[in-house]
């Protein structure tokens, strides 16, 4: 009898497109879901028939909870080598194989750029009022050229962020817990003195942070009351990074210029969320992954796992 396997969060509908799921077709039915299935009570019961499960990023938490609810699960295929809200020691205890796939730094760059320079051109504004009729020119764009990019983080995504804005002129800062002097050398950016001396004397501020104990809440209220008025804050990492209310306040009381947001405290965003309407935010659905590269990458490395896992040699295996 084949296996049946879950695609989830499959809001595009190119998972079976991208890929070339033929080569597990006589051993597997694909079932791709294109909307998110909410809570846990529902996973559970949309999942119940299914023996495999492919899972995009962290947007679905497998807790020990629901992996015990689901008998038939065999095999959980994860997008990226790293999942925090996989329980990999119920994984184990209930005989799941947890697997993952590559992933590509590329697009979450160019989103965080596409975000930043959306912001500093007032390109959302100005392209409404231009299809509705409205003001020739209403906005006074910020400069980029000789302006300070400050980055939290200077890892694989934060360090291809800052040469970027090395090549539009910046001055490009960074911190981070464990930044050296030697590493921010080798990137050609500063080292700055503090967390709080980089958030004070940047003109933009990206965030490109792992999601840890270290790290959550890093930006709450205090940190963002060190921004300029004139300063944009990026966040195509992880949302709790930052301090959504903290952020939306500063955001309605315009004690900064504007925020660029791709990720979110739920996803996807309830329809009365609201983010949805704060005012000086530019934000998108969680699309720093979305490429058709990615994509094509994760599914295709999914096959791959799932072939592997048929011939009982289950490869990238996580953690």
């Amino acid at each position: 009898m084949r296996l049946r396997c879950a695609v989830l969060d499959d809001f595009q509908k190119v998972a079976t497109e991208v890929a070339d799921w033929t080569e597990v077709a006589e051993d597997v039915e694909v079932v791709a879901f294109d909307r998110h299935i909410e809570g846990e009570d529902g996973l559970a019961a949309a999942l119940a028939g299914f023996d495999i499960v492919v899972t995009l990023r962290e947007r679905v938490p497998f807790p020990g909870s629901l992996i015990a609810r689901l008998p038939r699960l065999k095999l959980i295929v994860a997008s990226g080598m790293r999942n925090s809200v996989i329980d990999y020691a119920a994984a184990e205890a209930h005989g799941v194989t947890v697997c993952g796939t590559a992933s590509s730094s590329t697009p979450p760059v160019e989103m965080t750029w596409a975000l930043l320079l959306g912001l500093a051109r007032g390109l959302v504004e100005e392209n409404n009022a231009l299809r509705s009729g409205g003001p020739w020119q209403s906005t006074v764009g910020a400069d980029l050229h000789g302006r300070r990019l400050g980055l939290l983080g200077l890892g694989k995504i934060g360090s291809r962020v800052a040469r970027v804005g090395l090549a539009f002129g910046m001055r490009v800062g960074a911190w981070s817990q464990n930044l050296t002097r030697e590493r921010a050398g080798e990137v050609g950016v500063e080292l700055a003195s503090s967390k709080e001396e980089l958030l004070a004397d940047s003109d933009f501020v990206s965030v490109h942070l792992a999601l840890g104990d270290r790290t959550r809440g890093l930006l709450g209220r205090p940190e963002l009351a060190l921004l300029k008025p004139t300063a944009y804050l990026i966040n195509t990492s992880r949302a709790a990074i930052v301090d959504q209310d903290a952020l939306l306040d500063a955001l309605h009381a315009g004690r900064i210029a504007g925020a660029g947001v791709d990720v979110f405290d739920i996803e996807p965003l309830p329809a009365d969320h609201p983010m949805r309407t704060a005012p000086r935010l530019l934000a998108t659905p969680h699309l720093g992954y979305v490429s058709r590269s990615n994509y094509a990458t994760y599914y295709g490395q999914a096959v791959e796992n799932i072939r592997a896992f048929l011939a009982g040699a289950p490869v990238r295996r996580l953690p």
